[in-house]
């Protein structure tokens, strides 16, 4: 019994967890899971990344993809999840632009280079409970790619935090995916600020050390910097 015991748990365990194989623009998916997003290292655990600060939090990636996907410049995008996205916290979206002479295929994402395009924050609902968007949903919250985002090949990054256990150091979850593109169509702007991952998040950041059921929904901030919308 308590071996059956132990399995109910590890498989309730892995139910709550998820990952984010699939790319969709503009309502167009990405052709398989991991064509064109990079295969994370928990495809098969589910588990999330538990260091804000660890080399894993780029792009928690074990290979790249064989694939980039066309994105234009202001399209609609979201990921699809593997698992009901139950944990409460922010889905938070960022870009890399590829540097001249490298490909979106192998380029690691290194250096102060990602910025950031999108981010969640919860509300209160009727029974005031804090929710947040596409919350046990089986697909992350929309973003839009910045019309004046200059075309080139990027890496596309998301992440959901999970903050159901953040109110200890290291309780934060952290799921996410990087997807290989290249963005057409593009305008002018200079994305900014630019910050490197590792580097960008601490362990005590008040987006990541946090206890969501001391705050109000307007007090909570994301980590990282501020969104550049063009």
């Amino acid at each position: 019994m308590k071996f059956l015991a132990g399995l109910l748990l590890a498989a309730a365990a892995v139910q709550a967890h998820y990952t984010f194989p699939r790319l969709v623009v503009n309502g167009k998916s990405e052709e398989a899971d991991w064509s064109a997003t990079r295969r994370t290292k928990n495809a098969d655990s589910k588990t999330g990344v538990l260091s804000a600060t660890s080399a894993d939090i780029r792009c928690y990636s074990s290979q790249n993809a064989a694939n980039i996907m066309t994105v234009p410049a202001g399209a609609s995008i979201h990921y699809v999840s593997t698992q009901q996205v139950n944990h409460p916290g922010p889905t938070q979206y960022y870009l890399a632009k590829v540097p001249e002479g490298k490909s979106a295929s192998n380029w690691d994402g290194s250096g102060n280079v990602w910025f950031k395009i999108h981010t969640t924050k919860p509300k209160m609902d009727a029974n005031k409970q804090m929710t947040w968007p596409a919350q046990n949903e089986y697909v992350l919250t929309n973003a839009t790619i910045p019309a004046a985002t200059p075309s080139g090949e990027y890496l596309l990054r998301v992440e959901q935090i999970a903050l159901h256990m953040a109110m200890q150091p290291n309780g934060a979850q952290f799921y996410l995916s990087c997807t290989q593109i290249k963005i057409t169509g593009g305008g002018s702007g200079t994305p900014g600020p630019l910050v490197a991952l590792p580097g960008a998040y601490t362990t005590n950041d008040p987006g990541i050390l946090v206890n969501l059921g001391s705050i109000q929904p307007d007090a909570y901030v994301g980590p990282g910097p501020a969104v550049w919308s063009g």
